[in-house]
């Protein structure tokens, strides 16, 4: 990345994003309240150091080593803020709620008002759904994206709902606030290129065995076409145990935060596939410092066409929603407020085998 000077003019900064661009190269201009500096994207070989090091404003040039680069704190040490519709990624404990599939118009309304007001910021909803049999419901397509855009106008929430192919990309941007890559699709690449070029917010979620590595790849894809508005999901990996549906990878959920700037949110009822079990990881998922969180949640689980052992009750949601935020709150003033311990007391305290 080009590292611009702190006097560098408007003018200075298109200098240099014109000459990289002229090189055939991509320039991701990004301001940070600490610099300004510009991304490049291909081989620098190609545009050379040294004729941008000489362009006025410019002050260094700095290498990212990590391949994910776009996707990096070095790029963006701050941490982004998302936005979809009223809802920021940044000052809350994000809650995505609905059911698994739009099943009909009287179950997404219900279901809609139900998690509002107990408190959700986003409405969910599949109208698309990718089975692992194709005898099992698949979604009810465009209705179901017209019962999911009237359920979220009635609530005043903005929508979230699975994309499953490149050619739905302009039909389902235009019923939803967010577009999201499931976990089958986290390495669909023509489908990453393709909600990158929307630049439609995208929320994506990690492969059943994808390392984080790779999933941060993803990611990449997406915002190496200026679409930014990126939410990743932690939703469970497949590993040898068979008790739950996945196994949740908490350690994501910091070990992201410290390598990427893009919001983070957990998916307890994917990662558990229980619903006895989703309230406890939801709020491990807010203790570990996680952004948001994604909640199935049905009128009348026992008849859900899709994923009904896993979606809460209405009631349970509520519950749900009350502890979570009381963690959240804990966490984050904790975080800021608790006093540094004394190192004198500590020691006076400390068991002397342990000194050793």
């Amino acid at each position: 990345m080009v590292v611009m000077q702190a006097n560098a003019s408007a003018e200075d900064v298109n200098r240099v994003v014109n000459r990289i661009r002229d090189s055939g190269l991509q320039a991701y201009p990004h301001r940070s309240a600490e610099r300004m500096v510009v991304g490049i994207g291909g081989n620098i070989q190609e545009v050379g150091a040294d004729q941008l090091m000489q362009l006025p404003g410019v002050t260094s040039i700095v290498p990212i080593q990590k391949p994910y680069k776009l996707t990096s704190r070095d790029f963006h040490p701050e941490r982004s803020c998302v936005q979809i519709g009223d809802v920021h990624f940044d000052d809350k404990l994000v809650i995505i709620a609905g059911p698994c599939a739009i099943e009909g118009r009287n179950q997404a309304l219900e279901t809609a008002h139900a998690v509002h007001e107990a408190g959700a910021h986003i409405l969910r909803g599949g109208a698309y759904k990718p089975r692992t049999s194709p005898y099992s419901f698949q979604g009810l397509g465009e209705r179901g994206l017209e019962m999911l855009a009237e359920a979220g106008e009635a609530t005043g929430m903005p929508t979230v709902t699975e994309i499953l192919d490149t050619k739905h990309v302009d039909l389902v941007t235009r019923y939803t606030d967010m577009l999201q890559i499931g976990a089958r699709n986290m390495q669909n690449y023509a489908l990453l290129h393709a909600v990158g070029e929307s630049r439609h917010p995208v929320l994506l979620k990690r492969g059943s065995s994808a390392t984080i590595h790779e999933l941060l790849m993803a990611a990449e894809y997406i915002l190496s076409h200026g679409n930014n508005r990126v939410v990743l999901c932690e939703r469970g990996i497949r590993t040898f145990e068979t008790a739950t549906r996945n196994t949740t990878d908490i350690n994501a959920i910091p070990v992201l935060k410290a390598h990427t700037h893009l919001p983070i949110i957990l998916d307890p009822s994917h990662s558990t596939g229980h619903w006895e079990y989703v309230q406890a990881i939801a709020c491990a998922g807010a203790a570990a410092g996680a952004d948001g969180l994604m909640i199935e949640v049905h009128n009348n689980p026992c008849e859900a066409l899709s994923d009904g052992f896993q979606s809460l009750k209405p009631e349970r949601f509520a519950a749900l929603i009350q502890q979570v935020n009381r963690i959240y709150s804990v966490v984050n003033c904790t975080a800021v407020n608790t006093p540094q311990p004394d190192p004198n007391v500590a020691a006076a305290h400390m068991n002397p085998a342990c000194a050793l």
